[in-house]
């Protein structure tokens, strides 16, 4: 059986395209700009 290239590379993108997506989540909670979850919508004297 011969090898599927095109699904070899679309899981490559697909990694590349999630590791982008992490790095870019990472740089926005340095930047003081925290994605909103429900943890962080906590009003701090609650805490």
């Amino acid at each position: 059986m011969k090898p599927n290239y095109q699904y070899e590379k679309r899981q490559r993108e697909l990694e590349k395209k999630k590791k982008k997506a992490e790095k870019e989540l990472k740089k926005a909670a340095s930047a003081g700009a925290p994605p909103a979850t429900e943890d962080t919508a906590v009003p701090p004297e609650n805490k």
